[in-house]
């Protein structure tokens, strides 16, 4: 039986916490937008599209990674366990791990449930011998999982270098929430992207075909549509660049003339030239990154890299309380 949980509900059905968090967000001095309200329906395919691009190298650099070493990331995780895929989207990055992960259970987890469901329908039909138990959660805000998973062998799988779009300190305690639902054998296979050249990062985050631009733009047909907004996203550009001194790419839209935007209970008058800040992505040192899950109760028990040194991918293991 396979059933999509809308356990912590998705912020597309969220009437309680979503209208709040994006009030106070659009209403902040500088205003700013969640980045998880980019993975709408639409978000999440046009992230796909990202994937594809050759200016986007964190996808391509991270499967390579897993082709050159899976075998060996296998022996060292384990096989049989219960392999929890966080921000799983289309679940492909797990799918391919399955033939050497060979997990009695899977359970992916994104907060765009109804593109997850869609997703896991399909990937059901070629895994019939896995329990898939999928989860529409925002687990950004909270990691409190069913009785239905598995406390045995869980293996977190969180790929991408999503990591990155907390800041260091919040990454930290997202890392402790993680650990604290391990159990007493469970593990973290993580993806990170390493520092690198700015001109990689630039040409990552706005490409010239302007798909990365429509990812970006997207987020405010979403807001409009969970906040009764109005945003004319004709009047915004996308921005995307690297930010040395805090060591990460910034993504921001920018109003290109004044806007006064409402919203259920509020509006704001923005500015020319004002910017909404949408993401961050925060690029690690291999050292900083292996501490940070040190401070999170992880032992970074492996790292393997890709021969550029752009990307890491670790397995910690949990330690005890």
């Amino acid at each position: 039986m396979l059933n999509v949980t809308s356990h912590a509900v998705p912020a597309a059905n969220d009437g309680l916490h979503v209208p709040a968090e994006l009030d106070a967000s659009l209403r902040a001095r500088q205003a700013w937008i969640s980045p998880k309200f980019l993975y709408d329906p639409l978000g999440s395919k046009l992230f796909e599209a990202i994937c594809e691009l050759p200016e986007y190298y964190p996808t391509r650099t991270e499967a390579g990674i897993f082709d050159r070493h899976g075998t060996e990331i296998a022996r060292t995780v384990g096989t049989g366990g219960t392999l929890i895929d966080l921000g799983a989207g289309n679940c492909a990055k797990a799918a391919r791990l399955f033939p050497l992960l060979q997990p009695r259970q899977y359970v992916p987890i994104d907060i765009s449930a109804e593109f997850l469901h869609d997703a896991v329908e399909r990937l059901h039909q070629r895994f019939r011998h896995i329990d898939m138990q999928p989860l529409g959660m925002d687990f950004s805000r909270s990691l409190d999982l069913p009785d239905s998973v598995r406390q045995q062998g869980r293996l977190f799988f969180y790929p991408g270098s999503s990591i990155g779009n907390f800041a260091p300190d919040e990454a930290r305690d997202f890392l402790q929430r993680l650990h604290a639902q391990c159990g007493p054998d469970g593990g973290l296979l993580i993806g990170i992207d390493l520092a690198k050249e700015h001109t990689v990062l630039d040409a990552a985050y706005d490409d010239p075909l302007g798909v990365t631009a429509a990812f970006n733009l997207n987020v405010l047909r979403h807001v409009n549509r969970l906040l009764g907004a109005d945003f004319d996203i004709r009047q915004w550009r996308h921005r995307g660049f690297y930010n040395p001194a805090r060591g990460r790419v910034e993504m921001h839209l920018e109003a290109q003339s004044v806007q006064q935007v409402t919203w259920r209970g509020g509006s704001r008058r923005f500015a020319a030239g004002e910017w909404i800040h949408t993401e961050n992505s925060y690029k690690y040192r291999q050292s900083d990154a292996v501490g940070m899950l040190a401070q999170a109760g992880f032992a970074a028990t492996r790292v393997w890299t890709d021969p550029k040194q752009w990307f890491a991918v670790v397995y910690a293991r949990a330690l005890s309380h």
